[in-house]
């Protein structure tokens, strides 16, 4: 057995994944044994032991005023810019920059944020009437101007042509007329996209200053850092370094006095951690307050003693949060191969993940990849007739028919062409799940004689490779929970390619299919509520997905949330009289309830 210990922090934490057999829970030492492969691709079992980080410094934020999390950043944060989906850093949307309104999808309700009212006037006209005496944090007051301008940033035809990722609104968005200072209407060409007003209009899209945003370029929109960000929320920037953001609250925030009451954390510190196992540490000893990545040995932290709660008290623990996937780059042979993707699809035992790396907290995927919230989409028809399961032998027939084959005896098979097959498959180094996820890949690809190798980069470089499509396969879950299946769709069928040169939100791949894009464009405009107009569409788009494989559905991951209540209580459970927040840091998280849990927590009684 080969030992590989990863040290040079500060301080060791001696914790055993079987924690349930610890007299007291103390920290320890973290230790976990994981299998691994070398090149030859036999498994070896490697002990890693890790060292955390200090704790965050009380001097500089008193720790009864302050909220420690982690689960946003794996890498140095680097702007407060909205318009960067993947990349902007804590509580740039929602907490500094705002939406028209929040929704819950756990009770599937919208509820008015900026806006105070929402309504269609008839089949093309909607109607937002606005709050009255919200200001930005400069002082200006937050008008109808200033929602106009947001939307219009987005106009592909306007004077920005910035290609944020609702600008297809526009092929349906004739107008915005400013009625008051308070009241907008939208008017809309014959079709309206009903579907992605409910999800961008409603609660994605972050209202922006315009006296600050006009005037800037197209580049600076999407890509600036936005270094000194002016919003209307509950929390201002601090200050960004290294291996942390910094929030502090907006204590003019218009909210208290709407609800009553503020924020209770002055403080958030959100820190990088470079894996799963030193935020483990951080939970343990009290220094992180909520983390939001996959831990190890949930079940021991929740019933060991530690003061370490999840949204459920048992299995699984976690509230389903997303699909994750594999990508495809479907620009580079032989991912373009259709018989190469199907292969795969049959090779990936994505039990084997289940159990052995996540221990059963999550679930297979349904190959539409639909998640449980959507089920009554699912076409049960087409998943017999077009579905996989777990079948090896079935993945090299199909390669065989597909023209793959060894031809120098290295056990390895070629491409039709002849060419060699050597393909990485990658996830950030840190994310010790998906690290353990894709090495079961890996080992399923070898099986039926393709040679993937698994490879951790560090987020940024993870991240980039996805944007500018030059990896070769990686696992992705951003498509989240949402008030839509349209959005799932939206993701995996992103359009027009020529807009995504550099992804910023989904078609990682450069899927290219204009059926897809138009049924996608048609479900847009079926109206929220009618579920069998909407199954109507889906259905055709099911047959597309699981015919065509532009990603394969994995797993249905969790929404990873340990909170510690050493320092903070009043954290969201499935308990009855509990709050049912989502308690998540995740981009896309706070204007779905999570700015709500910060108004419920208080401090605990000897912090």
């Amino acid at each position: 057995m080969r030992k590989i210990v990863l040290t040079a922090l500060s301080f060791m934490l001696l914790l055993s994944l079987a924690l349930t057999g610890c007299a007291t829970p103390t920290p320890q030492v973290v230790v976990q044994t994981v299998e691994v492969e070398k090149e030859v691709i036999k498994t070896q079992e490697v002990q890693v032991i890790v060292e955390a980080t200090p704790a965050p410094s009380a001097e500089a934020y008193p720790r009864n005023e302050t909220l420690y999390t982690t689960g946003v950043q794996w890498g140095p944060p680097s702007n407060w810019n909205p318009w960067n989906g993947g990349g902007y850093s804590i509580g740039t949307l929602g907490l500094i920059y705002e939406t028209l309104f929040i929704y819950d999808p756990l009770a599937d309700t919208f509820s008015p944020w900026l806006a105070e009212s929402g309504e269609w006037i008839d089949d093309t006209t909607w109607q937002v009437k606005l709050r009255d005496g919200i200001t930005w944090t400069d002082g200006k007051p937050l008008t109808a101007d200033d929602v106009k301008f947001t939307i219009e940033l987005a106009d592909p035809n306007g004077a920005y042509k910035a290609g944020l990722a609702f600008q297809n609104m526009w092929k349906s968005l004739h107008s915005i007329e400013k009625v008051d200072d308070l009241t907008l209407v939208f008017n809309f060409k014959d079709n309206p996209p009903y579907q992605e007003v409910g999800f961008y209009f409603m609660y994605q899209v972050p209202i922006v200053p315009k006296h600050l945003w006009e005037g800037r370029t197209a580049e600076d929109i999407t890509g600036g850092a936005n270094e000194n960000p002016v919003g209307s929320g509950m929390y201002m920037a601090e200050l960004m370094d290294q291996d942390r953001a910094v929030l502090v609250r907006n204590d003019n925030w218009w909210g208290t006095k709407v609800f009553g009451k503020s924020p209770a954390p002055k403080y958030i510190v959100d820190i990088v951690v470079p894996s799963n196992n030193v935020g483990l540490g951080l939970v343990l000893q009290g220094g992180i307050d909520l983390d939001n990545n996959f831990l190890p040995g949930v079940a021991s932290l929740v019933k060991g003693g530690y003061g370490i709660k999840t949204y459920y008290p048992d299995a699984p623990y976690m509230i389903p949060a997303n699909t994750v996937q594999l990508i495809f780059n479907l620009q580079k042979a032989p991912m373009n191969d259709i018989n190469f993707r199907k292969a795969m699809a049959y090779a990936i035992n994505v039990d084997d993940i289940v159990q052995n790396d996540y221990a059963g907290l999550v679930k297979a995927a349904d190959p539409t990849s639909l998640m449980p919230s959507w089920e009554k989409y699912i076409d049960q028809d087409l998943v017999k007739e077009l579905g996989w399961t777990y079948d090896p032998e079935k993945a090299k027939q199909i390669l065989a028919d597909g023209g793959y084959k060894d031809v120098d005896g290295d056990k390895f098979l070629e491409a039709p062409d002849g060419s060699k097959i050597d393909l990485k498959i990658t996830c950030p180094s840190g994310w010790t799940d998906w690290m353990a996820a894709i090495q079961i890949i890996s080992r399923n690809a070898e099986a039926i004689g393709l040679k993937v190798t698994p490879e951790y980069p560090d987020y940024g470089g993870w991240l980039d490779s996805l944007l500018k499509g030059t990896l070769d396969m990686s696992i992705r879950n951003e498509a989240q929970l949402s008030s839509t299946v349209y959005s799932y769709y939206m993701w995996i069928f992103q359009h027009p390619l020529e807009t995504i040169e550099t992804a910023q939100w989904g078609n990682y791949g450069r899927y290219d299919n204009q059926e897809a894009f138009d049924l996608v464009d048609q479900l847009d405009q079926v109206k929220v509520g009618d579920d069998e107009g909407i199954k109507a569409i889906t259905s055709k788009l099911q047959r597309i997905t699981l015919t065509d494989l532009p990603t394969i559905p994995l797993w249905y991951n969790g929404l990873w949330a340990q909170t510690s209540t050493k320092v903070w209580t009043g954290w969201p459970s499935a308990a009855e009289g509990d709050n049912h927040y989502l308690h998540a840091t995740w981009r896309g998280y706070w204007n779905m309830t999570a700015g709500l849990m910060l108004l419920d927590l208080k401090l605990a009684e000897n912090p």
